[in-house]
């Protein structure tokens, strides 16, 4: 009896690492770490609602910079995540799929992210 190989699937290092492919990584990334910051939500709200002393500590800690370097990731990360369902809803609606199309939608989606988010930061928190 002889052993057959069977066919193997093309390797990454076949594939060519594309933007799309960098949008769709990341895209995953931001989901899951939009649910770990759902977190920093939980914790100021519950603050809110037990004292002015535990709001004061969480406010106090969000303030720093390390709070507000995790702060501005997290915003990032909420708007790019946006920024990329809305790059699947047009794709979903059979659009945007030529190859200039698809890495025009991924790099706007990238830098439609970044510049919202020092909006936000901007118009929220710097100037406020």
């Amino acid at each position: 009896m002889t052993v057959r190989s069977r066919p193997l699937s093309p390797h990454l290092q076949i594939y060519r690492f594309t933007i799309t492919m960098a949008m769709s990584i990341i895209h995953r990334i931001t989901g899951v770490a939009n649910y770990a910051g759902m977190l920093f939500l939980a914790i100021w709200l519950v603050a809110a609602g037990w004292s002015q002393e535990a709001l004061n500590a969480v406010n106090s800690l969000y303030g720093s910079w390390l709070g507000q370097l995790v702060l501005f990731a997290y915003t990032w990360s909420l708007l790019h995540h946006m920024m990329g369902g809305l790059r699947y809803f047009v794709w979903d609606s059979i659009n945007g799929f030529e190859p200039g199309q698809r890495e025009a939608l991924a790099w706007g989606n990238l830098i439609a992210s970044i510049i919202l988010t020092l909006l936000v930061w901007a118009v929220f928190v710097w100037v406020a």
